[in-house]
This record gives structure tokens, sequence and C-alpha cells, in this order.
């Protein structure tokens, strides 16, 4: 009997697809290229890469199929360039991903909205923090200067000593490479832009530095810390949400909730598009609060959500409001096309179809790690396990609902059954829910009659098709909103984003970390074998 091979397919920066081969993976490379062509609908030239676990988990070219096996990461790289603009001449140093009819990005299969993106104009133009971070070209003089630098040092061995100009040409050049990423940027990032400094420029590595880049640090640090000064004083809204005169009376200390992004948000808080000002983009607002209550007036009601964009953070971020005062001035909001629009404009990636294919693409590493489990929890997860069947709708509820137990929270916390909505103890325990998700049912036995979502005593959506839709829009929302996770599904929302969805996927809670080292931790023939799955 002939055994099917499974792969995972990365065909973009936020675009990810299995692809299932019936017949065992093909003998030679160009028929790999044509199978993922025909399931992937790719339309462009392209080669392949296969992680290799020898080097980092690095991508490198596949030659040969001996180099990959079943349930690998592939990653397609398109081989026609791009102009940088319309009147460019020439193409850009690395080939972009172009768009495909790739099933993950259809609005109409898995729900998000991809019919308006973001464009610089209307968010903020900055991309999510890079996995090796890329050290710019300096100043003309300060090159020169590095160049002589390592001359000297491959002859005579010597390191660098930077005088001021060179030192304050360098830390300038770097900052401007982190803000077009973050304005604030964390420890761990840090220590990546001057470990990688050094790494380009080994003249520049310090004596008597354990890491050799320590002083880089500290400079980088206070660099930009000025740096966000003078944001401020230009009226970077992502900073001026942070000066004292945001402060609520009777809370001027600079230290009180200070509003930065703290997980992956790309576009947390952008400036308003070119052209438009406070007072124009309420008058759009306010449009739309007609325009969402007609018929087929989808495409005008997404364009004014795209421009509103930096409106609507800013009064989320800055105002801090009620979810019910949200769903008043934006009811446009809380549907699931806005919502997965919403999440992609605030961190660059897909929500809904990102979300359902890794978690499909992580279950059997999480039945796996449920099944070690032992003692009252790991009857619970067993129990679980044993409730999947073969409608994979049912089995994506059992995988959440066995993450909040593996992580020791209660997945009733998460999501909650009702028999009759319209009861008074009903609604009365609805309104006392701060963050979850309603099932409810006619009878114990009988199917959902509606699954929604509740946030701080409100339904905010309903008549959704099941529980893992229902807990992608809890995910997005708490993006959409700047919400906290709530204690007590703090764990699972942290698995969620960081190893699930995999946005800034470091700093790891301790139960984080070994659930994944757990998953990508694998037996073979006694042996242990680390498996990492990178986006």
């Amino acid at each position: 009997m002939m055994t099917s091979a499974v792969l995972r397919v990365i065909l973009g920066a936020d675009s990810c697809q299995r692809v299932v081969i019936s017949a065992g993976l093909p003998s030679t490379v160009n028929e790999l290229e044509n199978e993922i062509k025909t399931q992937c609908n790719v339309k462009e030239p392209f080669r392949l890469q296969f992680m290799d676990t020898l080097f980092g988990d690095e991508f490198m070219n596949l030659t040969s199929m001996g180099e990959i096996q079943d349930k690998a990461t592939v990653k397609v790289i398109y081989t026609s360039c791009r102009p940088l603009n319309a009147d460019a001449d020439q193409c850009v140093d690395s080939c972009s991903f172009p768009p495909t009819s790739h099933p993950d990005d259809t609005t109409s299969s898995l729900g998000d909205s991809t019919g308006i993106l973001t464009s610089p104009e209307s968010t903020s133009s900055r991309s999510s923090w890079p996995g090796v971070f890329h050290v710019p070209r300096f100043s003309y003089d300060a090159e020169i200067k590095l160049e002589k630098a390592h001359r000297v040092l491959r002859e005579e061995g010597t390191l660098l000593i930077p005088d001021s100009k060179l030192k304050s040409d360098i830390l300038e050049g770097l900052i401007q490479e982190v803000v077009k990423h973050k304005v604030y940027a964390t420890d761990r990032e840090f220590d990546q832009v001057a470990e990688a400094l050094v790494m380009k420029h080994p003249r520049l590595q310090e004596k008597g530095s354990a890491s050799g880049y320590g002083g880089w640090k500290t400079s980088l640090k206070y660099k930009l810390s000025n740096y966000r000064t003078h944001l401020r004083k230009v009226g970077c809204p992502e900073v001026c949400v942070n000066t004292l005169k945001h402060k609520p009376e009777g809370k001027r200390s600079s230290a009180f909730k200070v509003k930065k992004p703290k997980r992956g948000e790309v576009a947390y808080c952008p400036d308003f598009p070119l052209g438009e000002c406070a007072q124009s983009l309420e008058k759009m607002r306010v449009e739309l609060l007609s325009d969402y209550k007609k018929r087929n007036n989808r495409e005008t009601v997404e364009a004014k959500m795209e421009k509103t964009f930096a409106l609507r953070r800013q009064e989320v971020i800055s105002d801090v409001p009620m979810t019910s005062d949200v769903q008043e001035r934006w009811p446009a909001l809380f549907g699931v096309m806005e919502v997965n629009a919403e999440f992609k404009r605030i961190t660059t990636m897909a929500l809904q179809s990102r979300f359902l294919s890794q978690l499909d693409l992580h279950s059997a590493s999480l039945l796996r790690v449920f099944s070690k489990k032992s003692g009252q929890q790991g009857k619970k997860l067993k129990d679980m396990a044993a409730m999947m069947t073969e409608d994979i709708d049912a089995d994506r509820e059992c995988l959440i609902k066995g993450l909040c137990i593996y992580l020791n929270e209660d997945p009733e916390d998460l999501v909650k059954e009702y028999m009759d909505m319209t009861e008074a103890n009903t609604l009365r325990e609805v309104e006392e829910t701060t963050v979850g998700i309603y099932v409810a049912r006619e009878t114990p036995s009988s199917d959902y009659s509606d699954v929604g979502v509740i946030l701080e005593g409100v339904v905010v959506l309903q008549d959704l098709e099941n529980v893992a839709l229902a807990a992608v829009m809890l995910f997005g929302l708490m993006y959409a909103l700047n919400m906290n996770y709530p204690l007590k599904l703090r764990n699972t929302l942290e698995v969620i984003q960081k190893l699930i969805m995999e946005v800034d996927a470091s700093d790891l809670s301790r139960k984080a970390q070994n659930l994944k080292m757990s998953m990508f931790t694998v037996h073979v023939h006694g042996s242990l074998f680390l498996h990492c799955s990178c986006s």
C-alpha cells in the first residue's frame, strides 16, 4: 500500500500551505516543483529551499530529494524580479514574494480580508522585526574608515577604538534601521543589533567585554531613547501617546502605563494618512455608521475602515475605551472579515487562515504531547483526545481545549456552554464574563444553535460556525482592542500567539517553552532529535 507524504510549503511572508502527495515523495525535485505548482496554484517561476537541521534550521537550496523527508518544511523562492517602482530600470536585490491565488488568501473560503491591503499612506510603513538584523551601509566617510580598519585587522590583528564622529555615524545608521521596525526595542533585540554590528565589522569588537559588544548595546539604548525624544517633538503618535499630557489626572508619572507594542504589533499606533486629520477621519467614521447598515456596500465599508485605521488605533490606545464604547463608535469592526483585516493591518499577518493551518500542522505533535501526560491532567487530556472524530471543526475545538488543560487552565473559562441564552441567569453570567466564547444549545445532546464571543460582558460576535473560528476571532479582537490577556487564559493565549501564530515568538514563559520543547522533540530509534518549526 502506497504511503502518502505531507509537506509544509512556505509561499510568502504570511502565506503557508500544507501539501499532501498521495503517492509519496516524488523521485526528483522537478516533480516536486510541479506538484507544488499544481496544488498551490503558483503561476510564477520558482525554486525550492529546504530547512537544513545541520545548519541551525537555515534554508538551503533543494538539489536532491534525499535532503527532505515526510513532514519537512520547504520554501518557495520566486526567481522573477520585480522593479523597485514603475519608473525603475533595475530589480530588487532579493526577489519578493508575489501574490498568488493560493487558497489561504481567499476571502470566500477562509475569511481573510484581502480586498483592501495596507498601504504606506494609510498605515505605518514599518515591517516586523527580522530574524537576522541587517546592518546598513553607513555614511561615505564612515565606510572608508571601516574599510581601512578591516585592512589593519587583517595585517596587524588590532581592534579599532572609533573616534566620536565615527561612533556617532555608526549609531545613527543602526538606529535608523531599527526604527524601520520599532521605536521601542527589547533587550534581546539590542543584543541582536550589537552582535550583528561586530559580526559584520569585527574590528569594532570591544576588549574586556564578555560578548564583545556590551558597550555598543548600551550606547544603542541611549541613542534610541534620545531619538524617541526627537520623534516626540515632531509628533510621532507612538511616542507622543506616552507623554505627560496624555496621562490621566493624578497619574502624571512618566512611567504610568507606558503604551508600546508588546505582542509583535507592526502598525501599533500609526500616524494619520497623508492629507487627513482627526476632523476629516471623524467625519468619515460618522459616514461609516450609515454605510455599514446598507446592503451590498462591503467595498465602501472596507475602504473607509482602512482609511480610518489610524484614528481607530489612536482612540483604542490613548483613550482605553470599554468594548461597548468601541462597538458603538465602530460597529463595522465587529465582523469576521473586518477582524481578519484589522489584525493584518496591525501585524501584517493573515489571521484566520494562518491560525487554522498552523493548528492543523501542529495537531499531531500536540496530541503526542498530550498523550504523555499522567495523573488527573493526563486523564482529562486522554478523554479530550477520545472525543476527536473525523470532523475537523470538532477536532480543532478539542485541541484548543486540550491546550488549556495542558497549561493548567480551565477550558470552561474559555468556552462556556448555555442551554438557553434568553434566560435571565444566563444573561447575567454573560454580563459577568470578561473574556470568553459562548456556545448555545437547545438540549445538552443537541448541536450548537449559536457560537459567539464575549468581551467585557458584551456579546461582540455571534452566529459563528464553530468554536475554533470563535477562538480565532477572540484572539484577533485582543489585538484590535489592545486588550491584555486575562490571567485565567494568559498561558493559552500566549501559546496561540507565539507557538501557533508565531507572532513575536521569543521570550517564552516557562510553560510555553516546555510545551515548545516537548512538541518539537521526537524520539527516533531510542535517540532524541530536535525538530524546529520556523515561519
